[in-house]
Formats: C-alpha cells, structure tokens, sequence
C-alpha cells in the first residue's frame, strides 16, 4: 500500500493532485451520463403521462406531458450534442431528435397515440444503448 510518506512532500502533493483530479473527472463522466439517463427516463415517463391523458381526454394534463418530453429531447439531449466533435453520429442524432420533437409536438396537437408510440419506439434502443455505456467509477491505481 502506498502512502504520503512514501513520496517527497512535492511528489506526494502532485500524487494526491492527480488521485482526485482522476476521481473527479471519473464522477463528473458519471455525473453527465446520470443526468442523460434521467433525461430518457423523463422522457419515457411524460410520453406515458400524455398517453394516459389523451385516453383520459384530459387535455390540460396531455399538453402539460408532451410538452414537458418535447422539452425533454430539444432542450436537453439535442442541446447537448456537440456536432463539431460527435461527427455524423451527432448530426444523426441531432436530426432524430429534431423529428421525435416533431412527432412529440404533433401527438401533441392531434392527441396522437400512434405518433406517441413511435416516438418511444424511436427512443428505446438509444436509451438502452446510452445504459450500456454506463462509465465506471472504478479507476486503474498505479501500484509500487
């Protein structure tokens, strides 16, 4: 096991330095792909709200869902794209989101379940791939 005292008070300083700028950087990527599985699982969650709604024809709770998921896919995971570093999987992405919003906002108007259901069946496999790519909060120690 190593210890402080097994360095140079400088050395042993920068060794701590790096310890926690790892594990920092490690739950900061843990903390981004957290939030991005709660966007997906808020999205899953205000497409069932608006389903129930317009089964219910309660309207007011229908627009308050579906435009509570359009908010879901524009302004949080198509925002946080960054298409000049993503490629043409960011550009992909980016124009899928553009039109599950549209689809969103348009069950939105028509009280479409049909387009309700593309929409989660457009997001699913996203959502199920971003879960697998889960980070790790686990890092390599280097060892003496």
């Amino acid at each position: 096991m190593m210890t402080a005292s097994t360095y140079a008070p400088g050395r042993a300083a920068r060794h701590l330095y790096r310890e926690v700028a790892i594990a920092s950087q490690t739950d900061q990527a843990a903390d981004a792909h957290h939030l991005v599985t709660l966007l997906f699982e808020g999205l899953f969650e205000s497409i069932a709200h608006g389903r129930g709604a317009i089964q219910r024809g309660d309207i007011e709770a229908k627009c308050k869902a579906l435009t509570r998921a359009v908010a879901i896919v524009d302004q949080g995971l198509r925002a946080a794209l960054d298409l000049r570093q993503g490629g043409p999987l960011a550009r992909d992405l980016h124009d899928l989101y553009a039109y599950v919003t549209m689809r969103l906002t348009r069950a939105n108007l028509e009280s479409n379940l049909t387009a309700l259901d593309e929409c989660a069946v457009l997001m699913q496999p996203l959502a199920e791939a971003w879960a697998s790519i889960k980070p790790t909060t686990e890092h390599a120690s280097s060892g003496a």
